[in-house]
């Protein structure tokens, strides 16, 4: 299934890379020294680690982020980003789009380039569709998608992680984004849904919205997630 980024205005924004040098404020001078291995908030909360670089051995920079999710607004989508971590399918994915001022966005644990994922279970659709079979007409589970929770009055403000779709409903799957400090896009505001919050380490989400990036906004030096994990 393929994944786009989201929509400003009429320009699809949705949907990791070259190894060029970023610039000197984000060389090895402001490199975190150690992940996080817990958070204060525990309660449903994903404990997310994230390096850049072409390996953790050659890490530039590391970041550490505590997700807590919103089971009561997005229950389905809460169960299933947590599901995605438990099966550990965000670990060794990279952030394939950063665009400054906007998002970072990652999630896409089938061809780790922003055209796959899908749902961690069975929901009801098939590549946004409704339907009760949950071979979806022999392409299987590549096919899951989640219906959308986007009326669940959460906002896209700063610090908060929603999900990534096409421009139909119904089409999420397992990409997501993650808005940083200094970004409130609330044109998305009732069309993709918030599912939680960055409740430690937003600033390292506003560090890498703001590394060096190329075409199709990849990151110069490719941002991946070293492990994601569920502090219950």
């Amino acid at each position: 299934m393929q994944l786009k980024v989201i929509f400003i205005a009429l320009i699809i924004l949705l949907a990791g890379c070259t190894a060029e040098d970023i610039n000197s404020e984000n060389s090895n001078t402001e490199t975190q020294t150690d992940f996080l291995t817990s958070c204060q908030t525990n309660n449903n909360t994903i404990l997310m680690n994230i390096f850049q670089g072409q390996s953790l051995e050659n890490a530039n920079s590391n970041y550490s982020l505590c997700i807590t999710l919103n089971f009561n607004a997005s229950p389905i989508h809460s169960e299933n980003f947590k599901t995605h971590v438990i099966e550990g399918n965000y670990n060794s994915t990279g952030f394939h789009r950063i665009i400054d001022d906007f998002m970072i966005q990652g999630g896409d644990f089938e061809n780790r380039d922003g055209t796959g994922g899908y749902a961690s279970n069975w929901y009801g659709y098939c590549n946004g569709q409704a339907s009760n079979d949950s071979d979806c007409n022999g392409d299987g589970q590549n096919s899951w998608t989640i219906p959308d929770e986007a009326d669940n009055g959460l906002k896209h403000l700063p610090c908060t992680i929603s999900m990534a779709k096409t421009s139909q409903p119904n089409t999420g799957g397992s990409q997501f984004f993650i808005i940083p400090e200094d970004s409130t896009p609330d044109w998305l505001d009732g069309v993709h849904t918030v599912f939680g919050e960055i409740t430690e380490g937003c600033e390292n989400a506003t560090k890498i919205s703001e590394v060096a990036t190329g075409s199709y906004d990849r990151p110069m030096i490719p941002i991946s997630i070293y492990n994601a994990t569920v502090l219950d």
